[in-house]
Formats: structure tokens, C-alpha cells, sequence
């Protein structure tokens, strides 16, 4: 396997006084996916939970949604000239009568760490029609509960702490006992790797759980909440006005800038078990 973090060696300048300290940095490496042989994508990720990230990544794009549906998954050798295995190509073998991929679905060259949607088809194609429904999901969120996430979730970066350089996800129940985090240079590797996990542990459809990331919450992230049946997603920053949109079409619940005990639900307030004190008004000074 590749290497988590990577040693580097920097100049460092604090009022004017020079030093050469060396720092520990977050490991960036390309991964090709291959699906039954073909190329599918390459994406920038962090090494590591490699069948997690490649399995999410399906659940994500409506090619799998149990782990059935996978027969296996490898590490292809020769990804250089000499045959040597740099562990950054694997192929997924799918399950006899799973369907392919649609060629639509196949990204053009590589998406970035940052970017998960870079070379898709078309809108259309990013819209993909969800195998499990949300809407209907009876879990119910306190506020008290949601407030604690933000703290446990950093509390379990072990590679943010030596290197200040990678998001999160992380899945809670209900309580707010941490099932599964991940942590990676793009945000949404660490939702597939969470939601990869969970598919191959047979815990998909994710029903009655909260996903939460350490960024903010893009289109894409609410996609691939909907996509493996988790009815609540809470992210320390802001969320898109297209992932508001998607949300709410989708019944999902969305909280955005999770901070301590303040927070934005944006969609799905209806979860929450304790009425809120609507803010007074009326009143002179």
C-alpha cells in the first residue's frame, strides 16, 4: 500500500528567525478504478481503505447497492513498465448479472481531490435516481445529540493531527456512536469510503443514520447520502444551494455550520425531537 503521509523538509520563518524543521504532509496518490477490466476513473485520493473508496464510489454511482453485487475486488500488478505494483490500479469484478457501468458514467481523463464531478456526462447523469428511498426514514435527531458530532468526529482524525491536511466523514447512529470514519485529501473519497464500509459489510441501505463531514456539503455529498439511503447529512460549514434543492427533493435532512450547539437545518427539520424556541418578536428595545 502507499504511504498516509510523507516526511518533507521546509523553511520556516517566525519573527524573522529561519529554521529547517521537517513537517509531515497528507499523501496524495492517483487511483484507477477498473470495472470488470475496463477503465472507469482515476481520482486523487489519499492511500489507504482503497476497496472502501472503490465500492462507495459505485454505491455513489448506481452501479451496486449491496455487496452481493460485488464479486471481488484486486489490486492489478504491471501499473508500471518493470511489472511492479504500485497499488494505485484495481479492478472490481461485479457479480454475474449486475449490469456495467453506462459508458456515460466514465469520467474524462481524472477527477481531482477536490472535484469529484469533473468530466461527468451531464447534469442529468449527476441526478441519478437513488435505488433506496429517504423521505420515509423514521430516525429522529436531538440537537443535544447533533451538537456533540463536530467534537467526536475530530477527536477520531488520527492523520488530520500529524498533518492539518485531510477531510472527514464519518457515520453516526442516532446516539451519536461513531460507526465508521475515514479521512482523505478530497471530501468526497472520505463519503465513499465511509459508505464503501458500510456496502461491504451489508449495513446498505444506511437507514436511521447521520452521515457528517468535516467541509461543507456539496451537491455531490448530498447525492451520495441519497444514493446509499443515509437520511441525514450535517457538515461543519455550508451547504450549496444545489444540495439544498436536492435534499429537500429527496427528504433528506441537511444541517450545515455544526458548530458547538448552534446549527442550520436547511431540510428535514420535521426529524428533530424537541420543538425550538422561535425567536421573539415584537418587542421594543
Amino acid at each position: 500500500m502507499g504511504r498516509v503521509t510523507s516526511r518533507r523538509r521546509l523553511v520556516r520563518i517566525v519573527d524573522g528567525v529561519r529554521s529547517e524543521p521537517m513537517d509531515t504532509l497528507a499523501a496524495e496518490e492517483p487511483l484507477e478504478t477498473r470495472v470488470n477490466g475496463r477503465s472507469l476513473v482515476v481520482t486523487m485520493r489519499t492511500p489507504g481503505d482503497d476497496f472502501d473508496l472503490a465500492a462507495g464510489f459505485l454505491v455513489g454511482e448506481g452501479v451496486v447497492r449491496a455487496a452481493g453485487e460485488i464479486a471481488g475486488i484486486r489490486y492489478c500488478a504491471g501499473a508500471t513498465a518493470d511489472g511492479v505494483n504500485t497499488y494505485n490500479v484495481l479492478d472490481v469484478v461485479l457479480a454475474a448479472g449486475v449490469a456495467p457501468p453506462d459508458p456515460s458514467l466514465e469520467r474524462n481523463f481524472y477527477t481531482t481531490s477536490s472535484c469529484g464531478l469533473c468530466g461527468k456526462a451531464s447534469l442529468d447523469a449527476v441526478r441519478a435516481v437513488a435505488a433506496f428511498s429517504v423521505r420515509d426514514d423514521p430516525l429522529r435527531l436531538d440537537p443535544d445529540v447533533l451538537s456533540t458530532l463536530p467534537a467526536t468526529l475530530r477527536a477520531a482524525q488520527r492523520v488530520f493531527d500529524r498533518t492539518g491536511g485531510l477531510h472527514a466523514a464519518a457515520l453516526f447512529s442516532a446516539d451519536g456512536q461513531l460507526h465508521c470514519l475515514r479521512e482523505d485529501v478530497g471530501r468526497h473519497n472520505a463519503v465513499d469510503k465511509v459508505v464503501g464500509w458500510a456496502l461491504r459489510n451489508g449495513r446498505v441501505p444506511l437507514r436511521g443514520t447521520v452521515l457528517m463531514v468535516s467541509g461543507r456539503a456539496s451537491f455531490e455529498l448530498v447525492q451520495k447520502a441519497v444514493m446509499a439511503g443515509i437520511p441525514a447529512l450535517a457538515a461543519v460549514s455550508a451547504p450549496s444551494s444545489l444540495a439544498a434543492d436536492l435534499a429537500a427533493d429527496a427528504g433528506l435532512t441537511l444541517v450545515g455550520f455544526l458548530r458547538g450547539n448552534s446549527m442550520n437545518v436547511y431540510t428535514g427539520a420535521h426529524r428533530l425531537t424537541r420543538p425550538t424556541r422561535p425567536t421573539p418578536t415584537g418587542l421594543s428595545a
